[in-house]
């Protein structure tokens, strides 16, 4: 077990040691690691009267994550679905959906490749980095490798991690989504954390 985290280690030190994030890659904001916070930045890619964000709580109030302008006398009274996306667990409050009026009738997205389709076009960062987590990756404000950003014309290009298994490691990825599209490329960029506290990851 030791020889299996020092080589992690060595192996971490060669790759982070040769290599380095592009000087024009910016600080992600830190509030951008938040993922509840990025939903108001979402632009979607078709017209809906109003949208909302949910999450399967059983007290509805609680259960609003975000939700866009609407007019007084709209309201969309919907079951919660069965799954959602993001899903952290089994029961209340373990995942996420979106409920969206469209033509009067109401329309759910519920999993990551919904949230993707809904997300169409991407617009922004925030809409790059929750593409990004409906594969699994996510923001690590603490770490250049893990935590920057560059926007170009047709693509949007990140430092972003994934952690994975228990014990918990923390892996770097150069992340590359193509705006129009929201085709995402990954790359590894080597383990750079190992923690036998999986919850402190």
């Amino acid at each position: 077990m030791k020889v299996v985290f020092l080589t992690l280690l060595l192996s971490c030190g060669l790759i982070f040691g040769q290599k380095a994030v592009p000087a024009d890659f910016k600080k992600i904001p830190e509030i951008l690691d938040n993922i509840e916070l990025l939903y108001p930045f979402i632009v979607p890619d078709k017209a809906y009267a109003y949208w909302r964000v949910l999450s399967n709580d059983s007290d509805y109030e609680k259960a609003v994550i975000y939700e866009s302008q609407a007019p007084d006398f709209m309201t969309i009274n919907e079951p919660v679905p069965e799954r959602g996306f993001f899903q952290k667990c089994m029961g209340n409050n373990c995942f996420s959906y979106i409920l969206a009026c469209k033509n009067e009738k109401p329309v759910y997205f519920s999993s990551e490749q919904q949230l993707r389709d809904f997300i169409g076009t991407v617009d922004n960062l925030p809409e790059a980095i929750l593409l990004a987590k409906t594969y699994g990756y996510s923001v690590d404000t603490g770490n250049r490798f893990t935590g920057s950003y560059k926007i170009e014309d047709h693509h949007i290009l990140m430092y972003l991690m994934q952690s994975k298994g228990c014990p918990a490691v923390k892996e770097s990825f150069w992340i590359k989504i193509n705006r129009k599209t929201g085709k995402l490329e990954a790359k590894s960029n080597g383990v750079y954390a190992k923690d036998e506290n999986c919850s402190s990851l």
